[in-house]
């Protein structure tokens, strides 16, 4: 089995800053793509930013400039560091890989995901 597990969310001011982590354990040979979406109420679940094996990454308008993803492959786990967060950053925060347990396809699995508020 598998896990992702997200940390660091929680309430922060307009304009300061969070540092999100997600954490994979379990049976794993490798992990692929990873990515970071959000979801607020009444909005459908949008892709934040995403990093793939090598290191290359993509962001969503919303966020580039202000948000940087990362990764620690020897560790399984990825990083959003979330700067000048505004109050419409507010959301739960997921995180989603695809890993290799051994076979030969990759299965996409999910955290349960952590909250941001950015309020004053």
């Amino acid at each position: 089995q598998v896990q992702l597990v997200e940390s660091g969310g929680g309430l922060v001011q307009p304009g300061g800053s969070l540092r999100l982590s997600c954490a994979a354990s379990g049976s794993i040979f490798s992990i692929s793509v990873m990515d970071w979406y959000r979801q607020a109420p009444g909005i459908q679940r949008e892709l934040v930013a995403r990093i793939i094996t090598g290191g290359s990454t993509q962001y969503a308008d919303s966020v580039k400039g202000r948000f940087t993803i990362s990764r620690d492959n020897a560790k399984n786990t990825m990083y959003l560091q979330m700067n000048s967060l505004k109050p419409e950053d507010t959301a739960v925060y997921y995180c989603r890989a695809d890993v290799l347990r051994g076979g030969t396809a990759y299965v996409s699995y999910w955290g349960q995901g952590t909250q941001v508020t950015v309020s004053s």
